[in-house]
């Protein structure tokens, strides 16, 4: 963004609205900008992972046991470990001293009612706060529909993958629609498949968009008997495995259902020494005008893969 000129970043009256998503559901209910875990490493684990033998009744005789068992009859048991990435996400904020210090002039574009006033008493605050609203979102974006990379080198970003990939690793399931209509059939068939896949049911939520949100709700939701009151709202469903919530995000990626096991999610913060995990700061000055920059390093910990599952392609 150029430097805010009061040509550049003109003042108007009225109350502010927009019509940008600012709700963050997953970022929100996984702890925010301010809570979750940190680490000293960008590179962070996610989960350490192991399998058991199938399941089967042992036939030892008295004779048999009192040999201890060989390395080949009964291994090990190995752990394997999957890893995520905290990802930076930097803005800047910049503003000359004759655009701070010319509150009062209003846009020639804009109504010239008497009375008016500037909507921004403070143009640095509401910028930096605008820019928090925007690594918010990114990070809602991040954590829902994030792929991952590594970097190996000072000129690779780092990027955090989301729980739509998630559910794409080994252990994971991810059941595809077929561009087909969501069903009851479909629904029942993924919270099968996770259960069979180890997912442990504790605080499962459905993250969906408005489509699929009103699909779901047409799929089990049943209206009120009365004569004033209509229609039906689902937010949380009763399955053989567990009540399952339901989100609506403006987040959430087209024409799919995610299934996200919030007990084991979380934000992971890599933290600067002496400033903190999000932070402000001024930067030095060249000129007649005041700038500064928000930093952070953010990551997604989403757990063991088997705890989510999605269906993709699939309308309402």
């Amino acid at each position: 963004m150029p430097t805010a000129t009061i040509w550049g970043l003109p003042n108007f009256a009225g109350e502010l609205f927009t019509a940008d998503a600012l709700n963050t559901p997953l970022l929100t209910m996984s702890g925010g900008l301010t809570g979750g875990k940190t680490t000293e490493n960008f590179e962070f684990p996610t989960s350490s992972e192991y399998s058991l033998p199938a399941a089967a009744q042992p036939a030892i005789s008295e004779t048999a046991s009192r040999t201890a068992p060989t390395i080949v009859a009964s291994p090990n048991i190995v752990r394997a470990q999957v890893t995520n990435v905290c990802q930076i996400h930097h803005e800047r904020v910049e503003l000359t001293y004759v655009k701070t210090s010319n509150g009062g002039r209003m846009a020639a574009a804009g109504l010239n009612t008497a009375g008016q006033a500037n909507n921004v008493a403070d143009e640095k605050a509401f910028q930096i706060a605008r820019k928090l609203e925007k690594i918010a979102r990114d990070v809602e974006f991040s954590f829902v529909q994030g792929t991952y990379a590594l970097a190996g080198n000072a000129g690779v970003a780092n990027t955090t993958r989301g729980a739509l990939a998630t559910t794409a690793l080994a252990g994971g399931t991810t059941n595809n629609g077929g561009g087909l209509q969501l069903d009851l059939t479909m629904m029942q068939t993924l919270f099968l498949d996770m259960f069979n896949a180890g997912a442990p049911f504790s605080n499962l939520i459905l993250y969906v968009g408005g489509a699929l949100k009103q699909r779901i709700s047409a799929i089990y939701g049943y209206a009120p008997e009365d004569r004033n009151v209509g229609g039906v709202n689902i937010k949380q469903i009763e399955t053989d495995f567990g009540n399952i919530g339901v989100v609506t995000s403006r987040f959430a990626p087209a024409n799919t259902l995610l299934a996200i096991e919030m007990s084991v999610v979380a934000p992971v913060f890599q933290i600067v020494p002496g400033k903190g995990l999000l932070f402000y700061e001024e930067l030095a000055k060249t000129g007649a005008a005041e700038a500064g920059q928000l930093f952070g390093q953010i990551g997604f910990d989403h757990g063991p893969a088997f705890a989510h599952g999605s269906i993709t392609n699939v309308i309402a």
